[in-house]
């Protein structure tokens, strides 16, 4: 059985895809990972107040159905809130600052 052992050298090839990723700039796709986090946190943090506030309400009856039904609610709401109270905005900008 022979092996081959001719490898090639990426760095010679002209439209090598190493070379073109050189010039990528990431600093967009970082802005945008960094908002989406700063995004999803804060749905997080809402979720949270959400589940702490409506704990001992009755709004959807009593017994663990209501319980459900609570989660299922604060999660909706939280998740279509995201990026609406402020907290998201104030972190984005703290991190970013930092970043540099």
């Amino acid at each position: 059985m022979e092996l081959n052992t001719n490898f090639v050298d990426i760095n010679n090839i002209k439209s090598s895809p190493v070379k073109n990723y050189e010039k990528l700039n990431t600093s967009k796709l970082e802005n945008e990972a960094l908002r989406k986090v700063s995004d999803d946190f804060e749905s997080f943090f809402m979720q949270q107040l959400l589940d702490i506030s409506l704990k001992s309400t009755k709004v959807a009856g009593e017994g663990s159905g209501s319980d459900i039904i609570k989660g299922m609610y604060t999660e909706a709401i939280s998740r279509e809130s995201k990026g609406t109270i402020g907290i998201s905005d104030m972190l984005y900008n703290f991190l970013s600052e930092r970043k540099k």
